[in-house]
């Protein structure tokens, strides 16, 4: 029987669920389980596994949403410095993400091998390494904010305006690699609600902070775009101190042992040979967005603009199949660590079917009524036009980057990061970039060139990864 066959197969059992418990279900879910996930259905699993981690992404959509609600009332030069701000801050995502997949891979391995003392050791190293890393990143992100917005091609209004936005943003980076490095401990050990309730109280402080900072009600000075930085490194700083508690109180699948708590150099270098992989491909996928941002930049704020609010509408789709797909990575992790290897390719396929339905219904509504969507946070004008335009282009690649994401994180999950940064490679620098400077600039299509060229090279991605994982050496992978 073909993989695809027995992934519709798969997908297929999902209607056997017994809707009659399907409430009992949820209650585990966000309440939080000690279910064994190798020693379960995979229907079962993979929909205990997502609704937190489902939850815990719509948490950070609403945010991204609600930040750029807030921050597009002062204008076009604003949202331009939150976009050029967020382009290079996918540098630092991709470092913590990239420490987040190994984490993640030698976690769930060390979980599902019944090791948790040893998966306590490997979370304590990844903590240490995350915070190490950014320390580095800090000083200059603080000293250069000026620099980076003339780099990105900033109008020098827009430097002037808001160059303290990058410089807090940038300065308090520890706080956002902490906060993506212990939720990938809790998730990749199975515990996902606690993620889901760490991420809801940081972005529920960030928004509840946003218009008092931004516009100063009450007592609250009017700080304008400094005060959205401030917001979210507020709330991300309280979640990250949460997160330490709870790690300590020893009352979930995880902790950390006191004689976790010393430098072990051969995990760091197991967590790093992997990381460097996960990094890579990030930086490769981030980099990516930063070329692409720059080529915007030519065509003005208007369009830097309008570009930047259609990507925040798209964001929130995007890390609900974000979430289902880490669902995949946990599942890979702790059934190759149970070997199980099967059992770990029949989760990713019920998961990619499960995230393109999603992905595909929410597409279908950006591709038809975009107006609708970008209307919201703009009325009328150029601001709103360019953003009608980009996000109905990018929409039309749903489909495949709900099927893509599945895929990559499957890789990573296996502990296996080199093959997603080849496709990364691949797609990004060697096709996308050079496809988006030619339709954008020497044709002459601006900013529908750029979009164009973002779906294309989305789609060869999925199908550089559909390949490889059908070859299934990443099922022989040892971490």
């Amino acid at each position: 029987m073909s993989y695809l066959k027995t992934g519709l197969l798969a997908f297929s059992r999902l209607k056997s669920i017994d809707y009659k418990t399907l409430w009992q279900d949820v209650k585990e879910a966000i309440g939080g389980t000690e279910r064994d996930f190798t020693d379960s259905s995979m229907g079962k699993a993979i929909f205990i596994l997502a609704i937190p981690m489902v939850l815990e992404m719509l948490m950070e959509s609403v945010f991204a949403i609600a930040d750029i609600f807030f921050v597009s009332r002062l204008g076009a030069n604003a949202v331009a410095t939150v976009g050029l701000t967020e382009s290079a801050m996918t540098i630092i995502y991709a470092i913590g993400m990239g420490l987040a997949m190994a984490t993640t891979a030698l976690v769930s391995r060390r979980i599902g091998e019944k090791k948790k003392k040893e998966a306590g050791e490997v979370a304590f190293q990844a903590i240490a390494m995350a915070a190490i890393v950014a320390l580095l990143i800090a000083l200059p992100g603080v000293l250069f904010a000026k620099d980076f917005l003339r780099l990105m091609g900033a109008t020098p209004e827009v430097v002037e305006e808001g160059y303290l936005y990058p410089a807090i943003m940038f300065g308090g980076n520890v706080i956002i690699m902490l906060l993506f490095i212990i939720n990938a401990v809790f998730r990749s050990s199975g515990d996902a609600a606690i993620s889901m309730r760490v991420m809801w109280l940081a972005n529920i402080i960030n928004i509840v902070l946003d218009p008092l900072l931004i516009f100063g009600y009450g007592p609250f000075p009017e700080l304008g775009l400094k005060g959205a930085a401030i917001a979210t490194t507020t709330g991300r700083g309280i979640a990250v101190i949460y997160q330490f508690y709870l790690l300590w109180s020893g009352k979930y699948r995880i902790r950390l042992y006191r004689d976790n708590i010393k430098l072990k150099f051969e995990v760091m270098w197991k967590l790093l040979k992997i990381s460097g992989g996960g990094i890579l491909q990030n930086l490769i996928a981030t980099s990516s967005w930063i070329f692409l941002m720059r080529i915007i930049a030519v065509f003005g704020p208007d369009v830097i603009a309008g570009y930047t609010i259609a990507i925040r509408i798209i964001i929130f789709p995007l890390l609900l199949a974000w979430g289902l797909s880490n669902a995949a990575a946990t599942l890979v992790g702790q059934n190759l660590g149970a070997n199980q290897p099967l059992k770990a390719e029949k989760s990713v396929w019920i998961t990619g079917y499960s995230n393109m339905i999603f992905m595909g219904l929410i597409g279908l509504l950006f591709v038809f009524l975009p107006d609708v969507w970008i209307g919201l946070f703009v009325d009328e004008g150029p601001v709103l036009a360019n953003g009608i335009l980009a996000l109905q282009i990018i929409s039309i690649g749903f489909l495949s980057y709900a099927l893509g994401m599945v895929l990559m994180q499957s890789f990573n999950g296996s502990g296996d990061t080199i093959t997603p940064s080849k496709i990364n490679f691949f797609s990004f620098w060697l096709f996308e970039i050079p496809l988006a400077y030619v339709l954008a600039i020497t044709l002459n299509m601006g900013l529908a060139g750029a979009c164009i060229a973002i779906v294309v090279a989305e789609s060869l991605l999925t199908l550089l990864a559909f390949i490889l994982f059908r070859r299934g050496k990443w099922k022989l992978r040892k971490v």
